[in-house]
């Protein structure tokens, strides 16, 4: 398959993670940018091909870990694949896109008008299980410091506290 290409985007190298995807040329608000492809796979098959990835990927690897994207109830889109430009679109807490399955196809879409130049992202929307393997690297002002849907922010937050009133107890009992 050819790569997927859009009339608004390039890639480059990214201040967020290794690769990003750019915007060409401003975008106005609403566009579809451009579709995420992939193999459609089975829920099933998705878990296992997730499972591996995520074995296989190493911390300071350049590449991201997973590339699987829910298209509906039975089916995934694993993106990892060569001829998938989309897969390069990294995550931010504070992003200038959105995701919209249309017709069973995923798209990335402007939230808002995009200048030419910036880096395109959207919010993975990670689930709360497991927040903390999700370390994020945006560097917004909102960022909550992992990769996780805005709607469990109020519960990392509350996490992130307990773990440090926990810290700081058990440094004033040493200290005694």
């Amino acid at each position: 398959m050819r790569k997927t290409t859009s009339p608004y985007v390039l890639q480059k190298k990214s201040k967020i993670h290794n690769n990003g995807i750019f915007a060409k040329k401003d975008i106005p608000k609403g566009a579809r940018i451009i579709e995420y492809v992939g193999e459609k796979v089975t829920k099933a098959e998705s878990d296992k091909r997730a499972d591996r990835d995520l074995d296989n990927h190493s911390e300071n690897s350049d590449n991201g870990a997973v590339y699987i994207f829910e298209l509906n109830k039975r089916y995934d889109i694993d993106g990892n694949v060569p001829y998938n430009t989309a897969k390069y679109i990294n995550h931010s807490c504070d992003p200038n896109c959105e995701v919209d399955i249309i017709k069973g196809h995923i798209w990335i879409i402007a939230l808002r008008d995009i200048k030419k130049g910036e880096e395109l992202s959207y919010n993975y929307n990670y689930d709360f299980e497991d927040y903390q393997d999700h370390p994020c690297r945006c560097g917004t002002s909102r960022c909550i410091g992992y990769i996780v849907d805005e709607d469990h922010w109020p519960k990392v937050r509350r996490s992130l506290a307990q773990k440090k009133a926990a810290k700081k107890s058990k440094k004033k009992k040493t200290k005694k």
